[in-house]
C-alpha cells in the first residue's frame, strides 16, 4: 500500500510519461493484461489512456488492472491511469527515501 507522500512523488515521476496502453470500447483482453503486466515488469510506472467510447470509466480500469497485474492504482486523472509495481531487485524508484536512483 502506498502511502500519500508516495503517491505524490510517483504521480510527479509519471507526469511526463506517454501512455503505452488505450483501453477502448471492446475493454481489454487476456493479452492485453498480459502485456500491461510485461510493461510494468519492465518500467514499473506506467500510464494507459482509456477511450471515450470505453464501457469502463477510466477509475474502473485502474481498479481491475491493479487486481489483474498486482500491481497499485496510483492516480487516475481524466482518462488517464497510473500504475505502479515496484521491482524486486534494481527498482528506479527508492519509496523509502522518496528519492529517484
Amino acid at each position: 500500500m502506498l502511502t500519500s507522500k508516495q503517491r505524490a512523488f510517483l504521480r510527479s515521476q509519471a507526469q511526463p510519461i506517454q501512455p503505452v496502453y488505450q483501453v477502448g470500447k471492446n475493454g481489454f483482453s487476456e493479452e492485453s493484461v498480459r502485456g500491461i503486466g510485461e510493461a510494468l515488469a519492465a518500467r514499473e510506472l506506467i500510464k494507459i489512456h482509456v477511450l471515450e467510447n470505453s464501457a469502463y470509466t477510466a477509475k474502473e480500469v485502474g481498479e481491475i488492472l491493479a487486481g489483474e497485474t498486482n500491481s497499485e492504482c496510483v492516480s487516475v486523472i481524466g482518462s488517464k491511469v497510473t500504475l505502479f509495481k515496484q521491482k524486486a531487485k534494481d527498482s528506479k524508484f527508492d519509496l523509502k527515501n522518496l528519492t529517484k536512483l
